[in-house]
C-alpha cells in the first residue's frame, strides 16, 4: 500500500517494521505549529490499512523526542492558541487531540524510541505507545501546570493507566522533569540504553514482534486494549470468537508446522 505523503516527518518500512521519525529538530519536534499532527495521524491510519506492516516505531530526529506545544505561539497567543475560549477548544479538538484518538486506534504494536527530552505533549505522545525504550539522554516532564494550562491532549488519561493514579498525580501537579533512570523505576519506560544503542534495540524488539503471525498479532493487540474496559465474561466471549478466527487462518497452521518441525 502506498505510503502517505508527510510534511514534517519521515517514514520508512523494512521487514514489516515501519519507523516514523519526527523531523522538526529546528523546533525540537514541537507538535503544534508544524505539520507533525497531520503526519502522525496519517501514518496511524495508513498502518491500520497496510497489511505489510506489523509494528510501528516512533522516534525523533535531532536532540529531542518532542517538546510538545510551541511555547512561543502560546506567548504570542498565536497559531493553535489564538482566539477566545470556544476557538481554542475547537482547535484542540481538530488539532492535537486527533493524535491520541488516532494512536489509540492503531491495530499494530507501537514502540516509542525516546531519543531525547519528551516534554508536555511530547511526553504524552510517548505514553500513547504500547512500549517505550529510552536513551539515557531522554527526559520526561508533564509540565503543563508550569505554564498555567492543563494536559489538554489526553495525558492525564494515559499516564495514570500506565503508572497508577498517585504517581501520575505527583508528576502532573509538580510539573517536575525526570531523567530516564527514574522513568524506568516508575514503569514509564521498559528499558534505558545508551544513545547509539537506542534504534538498534528498538529495531530488534520491533523485529521480534513483527516476526509473529500478522493477523493474530493484530487481534492480540485488540484484545489487550479491550481487556482494559470489558467484564471478564464478555471478554472471554470475545476471546472465543477471535480464537475461532485464528484457528481458521493459514498462518496458524504454518506456525504449528514450524513448531513441530523444530
Amino acid at each position: 500500500m502506498k505510503q502517505p505523503v508527510l510534511v514534517d516527518a519521515r517514514l520508512a518500512l523494512e521487514n514489516r517494521v515501519a519507523t516514523l521519525t519526527l523531523n522538526r529538530d529546528d523546533v525540537r519536534n514541537a507538535l503544534t505549529g508544524t505539520g507533525l499532527i497531520d503526519d502522525i495521524v496519517a501514518v496511524a491510519e495508513w498502518a491500520n490499512r497496510c497489511d505489510e506492516v506489523s509494528v510501528l516505531v516512533v522516534t525523533g530526529a535531532g536532540a529531542a523526542f518532542s517538546a510538545g506545544g510551541n511555547v512561543k505561539d502560546m506567548a504570542e497567543r498565536g497559531g493553535d492558541f489564538a482566539g477566545d475560549v470556544a476557538e481554542v477548544a475547537e482547535r484542540y479538538r481538530r488539532g492535537i487531540q486527533r493524535i491520541p484518538l488516532a494512536l489509540q486506534a492503531v491495530e499494530i504494536p507501537v514502540i516509542a524510541a525516546v531519543n531525547g527530552p519528551a516534554i508536555g505533549a511530547g511526553f504524552d505522545l510517548a505514553n500513547m505507545a504500547d512500549i517505550r525504550i529510552a536513551s539515557s539522554k531522554a527526559k520526561f516532564g508533564e509540565t503543563f501546570l508550569n505554564l498555567g494550562i492543563i494536559p489538554g491532549d489526553g495525558g492525564a488519561w494515559f499516564m495514570q493507566r500506565l503508572i497508577g493514579y498517585q504517581q501520575a498525580f505527583e508528576l502532573t501537579l509538580t510539573g517536575r522533569i525526570i531523567d530516564a533512570a527514574e522513568a524506568r523505576e516508575l514503569g514509564i519506560v521498559l528499558e534505558v540504553c545508551e544513545p547509539d544503542e537506542l534504534m538498534p534495540r528498538a529495531g530488534a524488539l520491533a523485529a521480534r514482534i513483527a516476526a509473529q503471525p500478522p493477523k493474530a498479532l493484530r487481534l492480540t493487540k485488540r484484545l489487550m486494549k479491550m481487556a482494559q474496559r470489558m467484564e471478564l465474561k464478555d471478554f472471554l466471549d470475545l476471546c472465543a470468537s477471535f480464537q475461532g478466527m485464528c484457528h481458521n487462518e493459514p498462518e496458524h497452521l504454518e506456525a504449528v508446522r514450524r513448531f513441530l518441525a523444530r
